[in-house]
């Protein structure tokens, strides 16, 4: 699977126990890269200016389904466009019940290399407009 999946920097970036860039790989490699793309706004990146998920489009949208719809869609198209070594076989997007703020993205995925199924588990927070400033 090494092979495949290969080695990057790791997401954040820091430095590992000697003092070199960390890297990662494997399971976490492919999380950290599905993450960064969720957490990247098309336009961000000069030299990519497409590369990324439009989530922040969503921050001051009410929690209803037309959201979760739109959510859901956006959600699995950047993935299947940007992680290719993942087969996306669910999105889930499920109101926290306990905080009305929070949805939590749940991506079911299929390593292609090696088919072992794996899900992440993504909390993305909402600002709802209830009339106050802050």
């Amino acid at each position: 699977m090494s092979e495949f999946v290969g080695k990057r920097w790791a997401f954040p970036m820091g430095v590992d126990a000697n003092g070199r860039i960390a890297l990662a790989g494997g399971h976490e490699g492919i999380e950290q890269a599905m993450s960064l793309v969720l957490l990247t706004y098309p336009g961000e990146r000069p030299m990519r200016p497409d590369f990324g998920c439009r989530l922040k489009d969503f921050v001051f949208s009410s929690i209803d389904g037309e959201m979760i719809t739109e959510l859901t869609m956006e959600v699995r198209q950047s993935l299947l466009r940007w992680e290719p070594r993942i087969d996306v076989m669910d999105v889930v997007v499920r109101p926290d019940p306990r905080q009305h703020t929070l949805v939590h993205i749940d991506v079911e995925y299929r390593v292609k290399e090696t088919n072992d199924h794996r899900n992440l588990v993504f909390p993305f927070y909402t600002i709802p407009d209830d009339g106050s400033d802050y």
